[in-house]
């Protein structure tokens, strides 16, 4: 009689495991990768080694929401600046320094005006980043942590959705600006390398006329 109560008492626990998996796998939220843009042609920069620094410090509070998304802005900043900065220079006395300064998204509840229409929920995404390019082994007339030229970028993108939506159409939605965020600073920022950084561009011999 106890061998037969053991029996039953295992295919209960086996039982019950396999209902728990089984929830437990229906519960896993969609994964979402960070954009990448390895399949470009990397910007190739006249520099010993790039270095990537990150300022930015979440601070985990309302209005502030980037903790809460699927993908991280700060880490896609990272991963752009791995994919299309490359160091070509070995010779150089100079590096590339990628500082991302913000990486922040805020929420905002706005009230709707007609009586009719749900309030919504407006998300502001934002992407600060400078591109220095330094001299490290100084001569006796350089001063330290001086940049010999350096650009800047300032990407931002707005979402409204309503109030109500679920947390699953949430990530799609955060996911979706994200990636739009990234395809806009990969152009300016590529454009602005060109422009402003032109010299330390390798194979770039197009010189930029600066204004008083």
């Amino acid at each position: 009689m106890n061998k037969l109560r053991n029996i039953a008492l295992i295919f209960s626990s086996l039982f019950l495991f396999s209902c728990t998996s089984t929830s437990d796998i229906d519960a896993v939220p969609l994964k979402y990768c960070e954009p990448r843009f390895q399949t470009m042609a990397p910007i190739e920069l006249n520099v010993e080694k790039v270095e990537i620094v990150s300022e930015f410090i979440p601070s985990f509070t309302r209005p502030n929401v980037e903790h809460l998304f699927p993908v991280s802005i700060e880490k896609a900043a990272k991963l752009w600046a791995e994919d299309r900065l490359k160091a070509d220079g070995f010779s150089s006395n100079r590096i590339a320094e990628f500082i991302i300064k913000d990486a922040s998204v805020t929420e905002e509840v706005e009230k709707s005006e007609e009586l009719l229409q749900k309030d919504r929920l407006k998300y502001r995404a934002n992407l600060s980043v400078v591109l220095k390019i330094k001299n490290f082994k100084l001569l006796p007339t350089d001063k330290p942590n001086l940049a010999a030229a350096e650009t800047s970028i300032d990407a931002w993108r707005e979402l409204r959705i309503p109030v109500d939506t679920k947390i699953a159409d949430k990530e799609k939605y955060w996911n979706d600006m994200v990636y739009k965020l990234f395809d806009e600073f990969n152009r300016r920022m590529e454009q602005n390398i060109n422009e402003y950084l032109n010299m330390y561009v390798k194979n770039n011999y197009s010189i930029k006329e600066y204004k008083d």
